[in-house]
Parts: structure tokens; sequence; C-alpha cells
């Protein structure tokens, strides 16, 4: 990424502050910026003004983990950014290598007196804040989070950490969260400009169909979903994955396009609620147990049998190239890499069929998503994937194994779902498209396992380590 000037006026402040963006590329309801420009709003900082440095940094630990889609997303928000932020009379600055070396050369850059960052939960970021924060030889300011309710902030009576969602669910919601933060407008804040370097090359994967980016795109794809009723008919619809029932805000919740205290602010869909919850349980979970990235929550999992060698890498290969013969997960996983996302009831089938029918490790699993997700968030990826696996928090037991035809013929009844990511089998009509293997269709696969024969395996796999 060869170093250019961005435009404005290279200059530093008496009282400059450097806001490091990670995963809050807006500026609506956004309290590390409000600390940073000393605005005065409640709990976000001193309320002596000052003048803000916006800088991402291309950390290349997580660049080079992140799939292309992903990378591309990234991209294309930080120009969104940077374009709301030049409206205001700023622009964002970009640097690329170890946050650690390159924040300390910028405060030394920019004279800055403070650096403010949204809060990480996350192990790798818990652990690179850490490294900043030594590095530098200025405060190191952490205000507001991803999240309505930081990880960590609820707990049960003991002071233990919960692992079954419905009772974190009641504490999440009696402690509450704040009212969203106000956008900034002109004048509001004075911007200060310092060298940067070029965005880098994402282009977006030949063939796919990536969400709109931005703060503006996530606010409109939010209007769109209210307008139509969208938290209304939720729970009866987010499950029908031949129907637009879905928010699809996930991604713009991954980048920070949005807060979900946006989205909670007036909300009185319980069941959409609770789905925003999962998303804060799940990160409350890996917070206390940052080793189940990709470790059993459930140690005693991980002496299950599992089947590998060059048998299993075929089915793995057929089942992440969507040929698996079965036409609900295939639908599946096409969509992820069409779309770098999956409806979430099509998540769960597709897990369960790895885990349970291929005799996989949900690991295995996780990772393939983690690379072709949009929204491949860590904590909800790993946790998502060990509650489908039957190794993780809830009350998901390990023997409820998902039947593929009969998800398909229930939550995509017409078949609709299935033809649009499949079309080999567009020409069978309605739900007849879930079980092509009894009319025969020439250019799509045969079920490569039997589904009633696997899961008796699975189920006797699993008693062998009950015993």
């Amino acid at each position: 990424m060869p170093s250019r000037k961005s435009s404005g006026e290279s200059k530093t402040r008496d009282r400059a502050h450097i806001l490091w963006l990670r995963r809050d590329l807006r500026l609506s309801d956004h309290p590390a910026l409000h600390a940073a420009a000393g605005t005065g709003y409640p709990g976000t900082g001193d309320g002596e003004p000052a003048h803000v440095l916006p800088v991402f940094v291309f950390d290349p630990v997580l660049w080079d983990r992140a799939g292309p889609a992903r990378r591309a997303h990234l991209v294309g928000s930080l120009r969104a950014l940077d374009a709301d932020l030049r409206a205001l009379g700023g622009g964002l600055v970009v640097r690329a290598g170890d946050p650690a070396r390159e924040l300390a050369a910028l405060v030394r850059e920019s004279g800055a007196a403070e650096v403010h960052v949204s809060a990480d939960f996350g192990p790798y970021g818990r652990a690179r804040d850490a490294a900043v924060e030594a590095a530098i030889e200025v405060p190191f300011r952490r205000t507001g989070a991803p999240y309505a309710v930081a990880p960590g902030r609820v707990h049960k009576a003991d002071g233990e950490p919960y692992r079954v969602f419905t009772p974190y669910l009641r504490a999440w919601a009696e402690h509450g969260w704040r009212d969203p933060l106000p956008r900034p407008s002109g004048g509001d804040i004075e911007w200060v400009h310092a060298e940067s370097v070029e965005l880098p090359d994402a282009p977006t994967p030949e063939g796919a169909r990536l969400p709109e980016v931005g703060e503006r795109a996530a606010l409109a794809t939010w209007k769109r979903f209210r307008a139509g009723g969208g938290p209304g008919r939720y729970a009866e619809l987010r499950d029908r994955a031949d129907l637009a029932g879905t928010s699809r805000l996930s991604v713009h919740l991954k980048f920070g396009e949005i807060h979900p205290r946006t989205l909670l602010a007036g909300l009185t869909d319980d069941t959409f609620r609770a789905e925003l919850a999962w998303r804060e349980f799940y990160a409350d979970v890996l917070w206390h147990r940052p080793e189940t990235a990709r470790e059993y929550l459930r140690a005693e999992f991980a002496g299950m049998e599992y089947d590998t060698g060059d048998e299993a890498d075929d089915l793995f290969d057929a089942w992440r190239a969507g040929r698996t013969g079965f036409p609900f997960v295939d639908a599946g996983m096409r969509q992820l890499l069409a779309e770098g996302w999956m409806h979430n009831r099509v998540r769960m089938v597709v897990a369960s069929f790895l885990v349970k029918d291929l005799h996989q490790e949900w690991t295995r699993g996780a990772a393939h998503f983690m690379r072709h997700l949009v929204d491949g968030d860590l904590a909800s990826n790993s946790h998502g994937w060990q509650w489908a696996a039957g190794c993780g928090t809830d009350a998901s037991p390990w023997f409820r194994i998902f039947n593929p035809v009969s998800q398909g013929k229930r939550f995509d009844p017409d078949g609709d779902y299935v033809r649009r990511y499949v079309p080999e089998l567009r020409a069978l009509a309605g739900a007849a498209v879930h079980e092509p293997w009894k009319v025969g269709v020439p250019d799509y696969p045969a079920p490569v396992v039997e589904h009633a024969e696997e899961r008796l395996v699975a189920l006797a796999r699993y008693e062998a380590i009950r015993r």
C-alpha cells in the first residue's frame, strides 16, 4: 500500500486525540468518538474539547485471516466512512502494520495527548490492545463497546457467568442500556489530518453478491426492515429460508456500521430483541472462556470419535461445495459462497449435517464459515457451531440431529430457496425439490450418506463418551 498524503493540511493541536477505529465504522451512537472529541455527553469523557484524528490500522494478523468477501466489505466500509468524515471536514487516516508500532508512531507524529477506542472483548483484541497501551506514552481510553451490554457486565447471583441463554436474557434486559448518542454534524468536531496510506485492493469475489457497505446502508436496511413490519413478524418468519424474514443486519453489526442500541431503541418485539441478545450472550461466554474460540466448551466432547482421512476429506469437500445430494444443505453452502452469508436456520442444519451425518469436528466447519462469511464474528460463529454440535452452551442436546430433508420441507415448503441456489433442481416443482433422488436429476449428485444410518452412528458415538 503506497504512501500518500491525506487531503487537508497536516497539522497538530495542543489537545489532539487519536480515535482508533476497529469494529465501530460509523459516526452515529459512537461513545468513543464523543469521548475523543470531549463533547460532554454522559459517560463519554471529561467534556474538554479536543481535536480528533480518526485512524484505521490494517492489522496483518486480522487481514490475513479474513476471506475475500470480508476484505471487500471492510475496504468498502472504510471508503464510506472516509466520505462521511470528509463531509464534516475530516478524513480517515489509514495505516498498515503492527498496531502497537503504528499507533506509537502516530502519537509521536501528531503530538496526540490520548488514544481513544471502543473496547474490544475478543481474545486477540484484548491482547493487542494491551500491547498498544504498553507501547504508547499517552493514556489509552476505552469508551463504549460493540454491544448494548458489554461482556462481563451481567452474571449470576453467585458471581459466576451464565452458561444458559434464558437466564442471561433476563439479566441482560434488566441491566438495560443507554439511549443512542447523537451523530455529530458539521462544526461539532475539529479534525486532525495526518499522512495516510492507500486502502488495499480488495475486489468482490467473482460472481459474489455482497451486501451494501457503510453506515448509511446499515441505517437504510434497518429502516426498510422496520417499515415492512419485520420486527413484529420476526417470530413468524425468521426460520423461513425462502422468505425475507430476517433483518440482514448481522454484517453491519459485525463491522459496527450500526450499533445494537440503535436497533433496541424503542423496540417492542421480544423475539427480535432476544436475537440481538444471543449475539451478546456468546460474546459474554467467550469473554469468560477465551479458549473456546477453538476448543470445546464441554471438554468431554473432544473425546468423541470423529472421521478423518481421505474419505472424510472428500465428504468435507462435497459439503463445502454444496454437492452433498441433500438440497437444503447444498443450497445453504452455495448461498455462503455466492453472498458471504447464510440464513440462520440453514446454518444450524448444515452444521448438524457436518458434525452428525459426516462425523467431522465442528472446528473444521467453523473455520470454513469464518473464511467465507462477511458477517463472520468469532464469538457467534464458534459458539453457534458448538451449540449445533451439542458441545456448547444451552439446552441443545447432542442427540438433537436435524433431518436435512424434513428441515427443508418445513422451512422451504415450496422449494423456492433450494431452486434459487441449486439451478440443477429448478425443473422440479414444489416440495419435490427436497427429494430429487425419487425422480432422478442427471446433473445433481446422489446423497453422499444415508441420513437414517448416520444418525444411529452419531448416537452410538455419543453414548460412548457418556459412558
